[in-house]
């Protein structure tokens, strides 16, 4: 079991609180869908920002969240994102990829040198520049929300180097990067959807998997696939999107009150992640897991097979790496030119 969290129980509570009160005859409620579990941390953030829409606005801008896909996929709650039948969802930015080709850096192995420079891009205004791009598709990013680093987890043998892959099929998202890093390595991507994962796994369909600690402890995964390897080959953030038609129609005020409460959001979020990851990781090594620990030089050796995906990228995906790793590394570009460099 993982330990609670004080804090978070309180702002779910606060957020009840604040949903069960019948909505006043001007407020402006906005319905938010998304995919994950009520216990999920980035659900948790998300109700604090309902609760914090509600505090700053009075009342006036109201935020109902409907967790565990009760509105329908990723895919078709980006649907009515677009059309207006919908106000805000949660989607990977894997998912992304479909729409704007700049998301598909995310899904590029060892992008990042760590998480302090995962958590500084996602804050850089040249982050801000790839959430802009999505604008062209009826929606905009309102924020990321961390989703830590994702690792190989196996049936039957653990993948302590891109040797042991030969042979896996391993499951991916539905994203061309995503299964060219998993070819690279080795392996054999199969694009599975989230919720047959556990079933593929259990009937030999897949012999592993890739995640994030919480989502492969949260998903019971671990119960089918008992070794778990901390190679870290991707962090693919969530983001936090909202439609165009409904966004266009919010007030100046509104729409501050709103990326108010989702910048809020994304600061309770990197804390509750940061504990859900380390809650996870003992939870599921208390299940008998064996969680292994890799070396530098042991995902160096990941790394260098997979280099050609950043040496090969087109002229504009190596513009944008580029910008990724200067982050904290380096005066960071301009607003304005970061914006443009990205643009659609």
């Amino acid at each position: 079991m993982t330990r609670a969290f004080p804090l978070a129980l309180l702002l779910v509570l606060l957020a009840g609180c604040a949903s069960s009160d019948p909505a006043s005859e001007d407020a402006r409620v906005l319905r938010l869908g998304h995919g994950l579990s009520t216990d999920h941390p980035v659900h948790l953030a998300m109700l604090a920002m309902a609760a914090h829409a509600d505090s700053a606005s009075a009342g006036r801008l109201q935020i109902a969240v409907y967790p565990s896909g009760q509105l329908g996929s990723e895919r078709e709650c980006l649907e009515l994102l677009q059309i207006g039948s919908l106000a805000m969802t949660k989607v990977s930015a894997s998912v992304l990829e479909g729409f704007a080709p700049e998301f598909a850096v995310f899904s590029l192995p060892y992008l990042f040198r760590d998480e302090a420079h995962r958590i500084a891009f996602f804050e850089s205004e040249v982050g801000r520049g790839v959430l802009d791009t999505t604008e062209p598709f009826r929606f905009r990013g309102l924020t990321y929300y961390d989703a830590g680093a994702r690792s190989y987890y196996t049936v039957d043998k653990p993948v302590r180097a891109p040797e042991d892959l030969a042979g896996l099929k391993i499951r991916v998202q539905e994203s061309p990067t995503s299964m060219r890093m998993v070819r690279e390595m080795g392996g054999s991507p199969t694009p599975i959807s989230w919720g047959e994962l556990y079933t593929a796994l259990q009937q030999g369909v897949v012999d592993g998997a890739e995640n994030n600690p919480p989502s492969f402890f949260l998903s019971r995964h671990y119960e089918v696939a008992p070794y778990y390897v901390l190679n870290e080959h991707t962090a693919v953030p969530d983001v936090l999107v909202i439609g165009t038609p409904v966004w266009n129609s919010l007030t100046e005020q509104e729409q501050a009150w709103l990326e108010e409460a989702a910048a809020a959001s994304f600061t309770l979020q990197k804390r509750l992640w940061r504990e859900s990851t380390n809650d996870a990781l003992a939870a599921v090594a208390e299940a008998g897991v064996e969680v292994i620990e890799m070396s530098a030089a042991e995902r160096a050796a990941f790394s260098e097979r997979v280099a050609p995906m950043l040496a090969d990228a087109d002229p504009e995906t190596r513009r944008l790496i580029e910008q990724v790793q200067s982050v904290g590394a380096a005066p960071e570009v301009p607003a304005d030119t970061a914006r443009a460099r990205v643009a659609p």
